[in-house]
């Protein structure tokens, strides 16, 4: 096999790879330095780092409307879309005493989303919906919507957000008690490869009182 052989088939499973939207762990693949930098020293670096991808699609810097591109895209990627990266950012999660017993299932629904796809930087937009029911501890309900956006700004997989969610619940309600349900349409399914724009990915993860059927059907008209 030649070099150019080899250079393709790599290339063709790195193509396979990102259509199989694989992942490889429940955690975002991170490096040990990922945030050794300052935010305004990332920005620099990536807007010259994109300045040079236009200028190879041949694109022309000196024009009014794309000079500031490159620093709106940096800016947009540290600051925005990909800010969930960063622990810093991770929300503070208020969690109460139940004092007034409620002991039934709480469904937070229709939680709009937008991430991106880490195989191909396109946009993810959904919605997750979220249930559980209290062993002693409820959440305020504007932090389910906090980490949801928080796991979403990243380049991500469905699969793994969904766990990313469900897992944090789990462990700040500090029960097993959670269900996390997941639809999202992927821009590099609908706008590129097989441009399917009707398709949606729809992912569940669930455990304790949800392994139930009965809990999980109940769940499901609650979100319609």
């Amino acid at each position: 096999m030649n070099n150019n052989q080899v250079v393709k088939t790599e290339k063709e499973a790195f193509e396979i790879a990102g259509d199989q939207h694989l992942m490889t762990s429940v955690e975002t693949p991170l490096r040990a330095d990922a945030f050794q930098k300052p935010n305004s020293q990332k920005i620099e670096n990536i807007t010259k780092l994109f300045e040079g991808i236009m200028e190879e699609l041949g694109l022309d810097l000196r024009d009014d409307s794309l000079k500031g591109t490159p620093y709106r895209v940096a800016k947009m990627y540290v600051e925005e879309i990909f800010s969930g990266l960063n622990p810093e950012n991770k929300p503070f999660v208020s969690v109460f005493d139940n004092k007034y017993q409620y002991s039934k299932m709480l469904v937070e629904k229709d939680i709009t989303f937008y991430s991106a796809c880490e195989h191909h930087f396109l946009p993810i937009v959904g919605k997750a919906h979220v249930g559980y029911v209290s062993h002693g501890k409820v959440i305020g309900l504007s932090k389910i919507n906090r980490l949801v956006e928080y796991y979403g700004k990243r380049p991500q997989v469905q699969e793994r957000m969904t766990l990313q969610i469900y897992k944090e619940l789990q462990a700040c309600l500090q029960t097993e008690d959670v269900i996390v349900l997941i639809e999202a349409e992927h821009l590099c399914v609908s706008s590129r490869g097989v441009k399917d724009t009707t398709s949606r990915t729809t992912t569940i993860e669930y455990g304790g009182a949800f392994s139930d059927k009965e809990m999980r059907d109940e769940f499901h008209k609650m979100i319609g």
